[in-house]
């Protein structure tokens, strides 16, 4: 997801099938999916105020069960406009119960985004609704949910999703910061950091900080391996300079994807 500073605004976006794009977000109940949701609509401007399961006030959870329960029941579809196209954005239940819902929804989505807890990593429902999304080939993005809870830990989860859905994740982000500390993240792809102020609507383009240079570095370099074992064009221009661009590193990890 491509993101911006400080404004909000409606993208114009052609309305063809091409330029529409269906986003299943998937996750074990209380991963923080609708959050999640009702950010990215505050962020493209498709809504100007951020709603919160807690206040009963968030766009997808519409039915009065759901609002009472905090969870998710039916899949509901909200749409924003994001560099030209219409996004489609499927909150689909996280849990157990509702399981026929989300086999419903996975069969229109084009991609979707799996959220995980930072401290839990992959739970039970997680790991079913990552199954069902195999069996009908879905492209996905893992998010990293929660970061500032006590006990959050990035590279557990990551392990978690290694270990227990058995793929191979490629970490493109760093954490700046832990558990109530926790300020914003290191862009790896393009070596730069992305800190939000206290009002967690805007944040600011940076450098990395210094004392996290040496690790980001390191994390870059094995991204950039990773990858090269994975991908032929990569592959080509890491045996030739021994690292990858940042453009090359994107289109790979969009083409692995």
């Amino acid at each position: 997801m491509r993101t911006h500073q400080h404004t909000h605004r409606h993208t114009p976006f052609a309305d063809t099938s091409a330029a529409v794009r269906n986003l299943g977000i998937l996750a074990h109940v209380d991963a923080g999916k609708t959050t999640l949701t009702e950010r990215v609509l505050y962020a493209t401007g498709a809504t100007h105020k951020r709603g919160e399961v807690h206040d009963g006030t968030t766009v997808t959870d519409f039915d009065t069960q759901e609002r009472d329960r905090g969870i998710t029941i039916f899949a509901a579809a909200v749409s924003c406009g994001w560099d030209g196209h219409r996004i489609n954005l499927i909150d689909t239940p996280g849990h157990v119960d509702f399981s026929d819902e989300v086999e419903r929804s996975l069969r229109v989505l084009d991609g979707a985004v799996a959220v995980f807890d930072a401290v839990a990593g992959v739970e039970p429902q997680s790991e079913s609704v990552w199954r069902q999304a195999d069996r009908h080939g879905v492209p996905r993005i893992a998010f990293v949910n929660k970061m500032d809870r006590v006990g959050a830990d990035l590279d557990a989860a990551v392990t978690s999703v290694r270990e227990r859905l058995n793929v191979v994740p490629l970490v493109v982000q760093l954490p700046i910061g832990r558990e109530d500390g926790f300020t914003g993240v290191v862009d790896l792809v393009r070596m730069r950091s992305l800190i939000w102020g206290a009002g967690q609507d805007a944040y600011e383009v940076g450098t990395v900080p210094e004392d996290l240079r040496d690790e980001a570095r390191r994390r870059r370099r094995l991204l950039d391996e990773q990858v090269a074992e994975l991908h032929p064009a990569a592959l080509e221009e890491y045996c030739a300079t021994s690292a990858l661009s940042a453009p090359t590193l994107a289109a790979a990890l969009r083409d692995l994807t």
